[in-house]
């Protein structure tokens, strides 16, 4: 199975960085405007550029990168298409788009439980280093990353999209 690239997001921002004419600090600026207007940190230049070889990156920032490209997660996996799969969600200009964990362990969860599986055996199915504790953590609304969490909805063949959340911040 195909990861999602985190090598071909930062090839896509940066075309679209140079498209615009924008600086990467000014790239940057866009970005996290959602994030600034409720008073939480913006992304920081270095994690932005770093994902040209960085193996992981924290999910919320990405899910601001795709969309500020208007671009699907799945676009990001080796050999879909770029403007295939299911959108992210509308949002206004002072909402986050935030992966919501746990609506994803509810899924995993329910699809665990239909197929007649243990937590170590989904693990498994999944494959690359996921744990059943990295799993079953998930229902405490934590935090995940990606290629990680495009793993988990794969698995599940389900859109990104179908567990992302609005906040206000």
């Amino acid at each position: 199975m195909s990861d999602f690239s985190l090598a071909a997001l930062y090839n896509a921002l940066d075309e679209e960085r140079t498209s615009r004419g924008l600086s990467w600090a000014a790239a940057v600026r866009q970005m996290s405007e959602p994030f600034t207007q409720g008073g939480s940190r913006p992304l920081a230049i270095s994690t932005v550029t770093g994902l040209r070889t960085k193996a992981a990156a924290e999910g919320d920032g990405v899910l601001q990168m795709l969309r500020w490209l208007s671009r699907v997660p799945e676009s990001f996996i080796d050999g879909a298409s770029a403007d295939g799969g299911t959108p992210l969600p509308a949002v206004a200009p002072h909402q986050v788009l935030r992966l919501d964990t746990r609506r994803l362990h509810a899924a995993l969860n329910a699809a665990r439980v239909e197929r007649g599986l243990t937590w170590t055996q989904v693990a498994n199915a999944i494959g690359a280093r996921t744990t059943q504790s990295t799993l079953v953590h998930l229902s405490k609304g934590g935090r995940t990353g990606f290629p990680h969490v495009m793993r988990l909805t794969r698995w599940l063949n389900a859109p990104l999209a179908d567990f992302v959340r609005i906040t206000r911040r």
